[in-house]
């Protein structure tokens, strides 16, 4: 067994590729926020392969912010930055690689203005986040920029021990770079929301307006927010994938990470100071993301929404249970194709119904073990960015929403807190208790789910949304998960 370091890299054994290069040569010139097991598994892969094929000013300086971070930190720091990357396909076939991409890691309470002069210096030219869906502070309803994590507000407020946020430290950055006359940083969003930059841009403009609106007219005139669509399944570590890992590879990694074998990056080519060649190294660099984007979060994203809430109600743990159930696979296959597809604009290059056949077969993967309980954390944030824009366009167009209806039936059934099996689901959102609230107000008075602003915004009051959305609660209430997902498909 080999404990993972720089210095052991060459005694690692043959199956694992290792860096083609020298850690220790390389300049971050991506400062990221929010490393992550998707991170890690996506932009840090890439990385590590624009590292391989020679262009070594383009590491990455990681950064976190959150008392979970913490962890992250010791782990890098342990293993010089390295880590195992294990991609399995759907047959099983798994290969493994160590990335070294990662070249230097700051937790930011231990030094925020070491955080600061990453950002600050000219050689970083590109900050990326994956900080969730939640972490921008932007009201999905609205597009208002309206934060409500207590590290925005504070830094909002202001401080004399500097940021604590990440927007607080982006726009704090922004300001030293226009003071000392250098070229500012493009924001790199990877995060899984419907046009990410746009996001990004309306969180970091409506920081910097609150307290120095000229310094926000230079961002809006100067800085690049590219749009980008990610997509790769990767579950959380857990205990079993670090010994699975080490009984396969024989090596000792503190936080490896595993992932399905597919991969996509779809980026818009919008960059403030340059970038790396990332469309030699298998990433698609477009003029328009937006066909792609809406292509994944409506067909991928929203249907690991509908399939976890309907799968946990009826027992189900992983994915794959459900993604090879017969009458699960012809329920998501209903929603992608008749409810989905009719409101995408054409995808170049892409054909979507075989699409949609080769989400199934991924989802179907045993060896990923990929939980539904993943799928459903922060589902207030998730539910509007990927199901309520296909429900909100079929209404308009006169489409079915009969499959959409009834995954939001099942999301309120979950909010109240049992399977049908008597164990307890496993809810994880930032806005619970408001959502207990309205399932409590919904036994009173049906449909008033609904009326919880924060995630339906005036689509809650449309009267065939309530009609169909009743309908589905009753038909879960009366026949269980199973034989509601029967009647409707084959109804």
């Amino acid at each position: 067994m080999v404990t993972l370091t720089s210095d052991a890299l060459t005694r690692l054994a043959s199956a694992i590729a290792v860096p083609g290069y020298d850690p220790a040569s390389v300049r971050a010139g991506i400062v990221h926020f929010g490393v992550g097991g998707f991170h890690r598994a996506h932009e840090a892969m890439y990385v590590d392969r624009v590292l391989n094929a020679g262009s070594t000013e383009w590491g990455i300086c990681g950064v976190g912010v959150m008392p979970f971070d913490l962890a992250m930190r010791d782990v890098l720091r342990a293993q010089n930055g390295l880590y195992t990357l294990v991609t399995t396909s759907p047959d099983g076939t798994s290969a493994a690689r160590v990335i070294g991409s990662l070249v230097e890691y700051l937790y930011a309470p231990d030094d925020p203005a070491a955080v600061l002069a990453k950002l600050a210096d000219p050689e970083t030219r590109i900050v990326s986040l994956t900080i969730t869906e939640g972490g921008y502070g932007v009201d999905d309803a609205t597009g208002a920029f309206d934060p409500q994590d207590e590290r925005t507000l504070a830094d909002l407020v202001g401080g004399e021990d500097g940021p604590r946020s990440v927007l607080g430290f982006l726009v704090a950055a922004l300001r030293r770079r226009r003071d000392a006359g250098h070229a500012p940083f493009t924001v790199m969003s990877c995060d899984n929301i419907q046009g990410n930059g746009r996001v990004a841009r309306a969180a970091v403009l409506g920081f910097a307006g609150r307290a120095d609106p000229d310094l926000a007219a230079w961002i809006a005139e100067h800085v690049a927010f590219p749009n980008s669509m990610v997509d790769r399944i990767t579950p959380v570590t857990t205990d079993e994938t670090r010994e699975s890992i080490s009984a396969e590879f024989g090596v000792e990694d503190r936080w490896p990470v595993r992932s399905e074998s597919y991969e996509q990056w779809i980026l818009e080519d919008a960059f403030t100071a340059g970038r790396p060649p990332l469309e030699r190294v298998g990433v698609q660099i477009v003029a328009d993301v937006e066909p792609y984007e809406l292509m994944k979060l409506r067909l991928l994203n929203a249907s690991h929404q509908a399939m976890s809430y309907l799968g946990i109600l009826s027992g189900a743990r992983y994915v794959h249970e459900v993604c090879t159930d017969p009458l699960f696979v012809s329920f998501l296959l209903g929603y992608m194709r008749e409810e989905a597809i009719p409101t995408l604009r054409p995808v170049p290059g892409i054909d979507l119904p075989a699409y949609c056949d080769q989400l199934i077969a991924r989802f179907g993967s045993e060896a990923i073990l990929d939980t539904l309980a993943r799928q459903v954390v922060d589902g207030s944030d998730r539910i509007p960015k990927f199901l309520l824009p296909v429900v909100r366009e079929q209404l308009q167009g006169g489409g079915r929403i009969a499959r959409a209806a009834l995954v939001l039936a099942a999301w309120s059934v979950f909010l109240e807190g049992y399977a049908e099996d008597g164990i307890a689901t496993p809810i994880v959102d930032r806005r619970i208790r408001d959502l207990r609230s309205a399932v409590a107000a919904e036994r009173e008075t049906p449909g008033s789910f609904l009326d919880y602003v924060p995630v339906f915004g005036e689509l809650g009051r449309d009267d065939v949304l309530r009609t169909e959305f009743i309908r589905a609660r009753g038909q879960l209430a009366r026949l269980g998960v199973r034989e509601a997902i029967r009647a409707l498909v084959t109804g």
